[in-house]
């Protein structure tokens, strides 16, 4: 979604939608594809390929305003809108799905469930800190068993005078080995579902790193440990209690993925779209080829597709009405429209393709991954499902 026209970008926003946007949201875009160009493009084949995180890039994030974006700007956020923290998304996935996972962890589900449920006081503590870098967040949800059922979870917390005892862990958790805080969520002595901010050296607390991913490989994942962890009771989030607050944050980042996934579409369609006109065979360029201008062609369609719903959500969203039903056929159909550019954009480049050359292969094992976390693709198909019918598939 390009408001100037270069020839890189020219056929990236096929129905104008820039149109739609405001100077801001363009101005937000603009500083965020550059900071990508610079900062992220030149470096993220070496990272990913040695399966290691740019942590300096967090700092940058911040700067950038990628933390938070839609939080208010008293408590260090970007007091945009919605639509901007969408187009933010779509601008660092454009760069690497790890990245954006960077930041739509700490701005989603970290700093959101503390803005939107926690105490004047901890909002003052931990926000400002998350949204200028300082801190880093991650999210405790799903655990080693329990994963598109989270109300299954294990982990626990028994109160002991003005503290609790955390037990229990958690699996697959973006940023989790060099999270500062980690908002985690366990069951109660009633099995109620609270959420409580945990600290980095709190006695029992440990985040191993996960090793031997070919997803995301630029991104740092892990466990999250605790086995008689005290808690202040104080850490508690107060305004919230069942699963309405986990699933309220995955809401808020499914919507973020669902910007996202685009912006890997189209690094994936743009280098196609060069590709095809430089490479020469039989005598003429790929894309002179019936069969290569149908991909091109498939390729945006599904793109401006996604961009047309996104842009929908957005504004369902910036009114407070978009629901969460909504907000997962976005998330469903965009990232699997995504992986699908992805891997007709490595037919146009050949062999050339599996290299790390070019950012094709890399998008298609993030997207591995995005298919299936923050609900799986068939989850929120059954979630739609639901929604039409009434009936729940899930019981």
């Amino acid at each position: 979604m390009s408001s100037v026209k270069t020839d890189q970008y020219q056929h990236h926003d096929y129905y104008s939608i820039d149109d739609l946007l405001s100077e801001d949201h363009k101005l937000a875009r603009d500083a965020v594809r550059n900071w990508v160009k610079k900062e992220v493009s030149p470096i993220i084949e070496d990272y990913s390929n040695r399966a290691e995180c740019p942590y300096h890039l967090f700092k940058g994030l911040a700067e950038i305003g990628a933390f938070g974006p839609s939080i208010p700007a008293e408590y260090g956020g970007g007091g945009m809108d919605e639509m901007a923290y969408g187009i933010i998304m779509t601008e660092l996935e454009r760069g690497d799905s790890g990245i954006r996972s960077m930041a739509s962890v700490q701005g989603s589900l970290v700093m959101y469930p503390i803005f939107k449920f926690g105490s004047e006081e901890q909002k003052r503590k931990y926000l400002p800190k998350l949204g200028s870098g300082e801190f880093i967040g991650c999210f405790g949800l799903t655990e080693p068993d329990h994963g598109s059922n989270p109300a299954g979870m294990i982990t626990n917390i028994k109160e002991d005078g003005d503290s609790y005892i955390l037990n229990g862990a958690k699996m697959w958790i973006t940023n989790s080995p060099v999270a500062d805080i980690a908002v985690v969520w366990a069951k109660d002595e009633q099995g109620i579902i609270r959420g409580l901010v945990v600290e980095k050296g709190m006695p029992g607390f440990t985040a191993p790193e996960i090793h031997g991913k070919w997803s995301l490989r630029a991104s740092i994942t892990g466990e999250l440990v605790f086995q008689d962890v005290r808690v202040p009771k104080s850490n508690v989030l107060p305004n919230v209690q069942g699963l309405k607050g986990p699933l309220s944050c995955l809401s808020k980042a499914r919507y973020g993925i669902a910007w996202g996934a685009i912006g890997a579409a189209l690094d994936c369609y743009d280098s196609a779209l060069r590709y095809s006109k430089e490479r020469i065979q039989f005598g003429k360029p790929l894309g002179q080829f019936q069969l290569t201008q149908k991909k091109l062609a498939e390729m945006i369609t599904e793109i401006t597709k996604a961009q047309l719903l996104a842009w929908r959500l957005g504004s369902l969203a910036n009114q407070g009405l978009a629901t969460p039903a909504q907000i997962s056929m976005a998330k469903r159909n965009n990232v699997a429209m995504a992986l699908e550019v992805a891997r007709e954009a490595r037919q146009i480049h050949g062999g050339m393709g599996i290299t790390n050359e070019y950012p094709i292969m890399r998008h298609m094992m993030n997207l591995e991954t995005v298919l299936t976390y923050e609900g799986t693709h068939d989850i929120h198909l059954l979630i739609t499902g639901m929604d039409i019918t009434g009936l729940n598939a899930f019981s």
